[in-house]
């Protein structure tokens, strides 16, 4: 009988417990799926890679913009009810400097067809400007009625853009007036500038100008 119990035991210890080439068989198994795999990832990446790079390529080529000159400056331009030379006089006790240009309405050339200045709108600011410092300029005028111009407290300001070069000039000003409103063809003007202004179509002012002597 205890022959037998014994025998029954090692049988049935062999039916439950795995043999050691099966055990390494599954070993062996495993780790060329695992080698496989990690083969598979890298083969995959290798082939996404190129494309990763050709999307974010065009991505960038979308939110970059034309690079403006280093020498292209803006600065605030404001506009004012008759007390510009006023104002600019108090900007300049704080800033110091002096006046790059002063020039007033009765000194414009009388255009064709225009009817004559009024008295009263000569001696207002047509133009003045005052460095603030290298790169910027404060600059304004008064709006004139002999014009149809008004002021609007809160809507009295531009942004003035000198541009580097003509060229330059007409890409900015074809660029930011899209879809805008141009209030003065950029064209040659009698002040010697390359000048225009318009409205963006965010109702943003803008006044664009190359000037030939600002590099001589």
């Amino acid at each position: 009988m205890a022959k037998k119990s014994k025998k029954k035991t090692a049988s049935k210890a062999r039916k439950t417990r795995p043999s050691a080439p099966k055990k390494i068989a599954k070993k062996v198994v495993k780790k060329a799926a695992k080698k496989n795999l990690t083969k598979a990832s890298k083969n995959t990446s290798k082939k996404t890679a190129p494309v990763k790079k050709k999307a974010a390529k065009k991505i960038n080529k979308k939110l970059t913009p034309i690079t403006a000159p280093r020498h292209t400056s803006i600065s605030p331009y404001l506009t004012f009810a008759g007390n510009c030379e006023e104002a600019f006089h108090f900007y300049q006790s704080v800033f110091g400097g002096k006046f790059n240009m002063v020039a007033r309405f009765g000194e414009m050339p009388t255009m064709e067809g225009q009817p004559p200045l009024p008295e009263s709108e000569k001696s207002k600011i047509m133009h003045i400007s005052l460095p603030i410092s290298k790169e910027s300029i404060l600059m304004g005028s008064d709006s004139s009625e002999a014009f149809g111009q008004s002021t609007l407290v809160g809507n009295n300001f531009s942004i003035s853009v000198n541009a580097a070069s003509q060229k330059s000039a007409d890409h900015l000003f074809n660029g930011l007036s899209a879809g805008g409103h141009i209030t003065m063809p950029i064209a040659k003007t009698f002040w010697g500038s390359y000048f225009g202004m318009f409205v963006d179509k965010y109702g943003i002012q803008w006044q664009i100008s190359f000037d030939e002597n600002q590099n001589a």
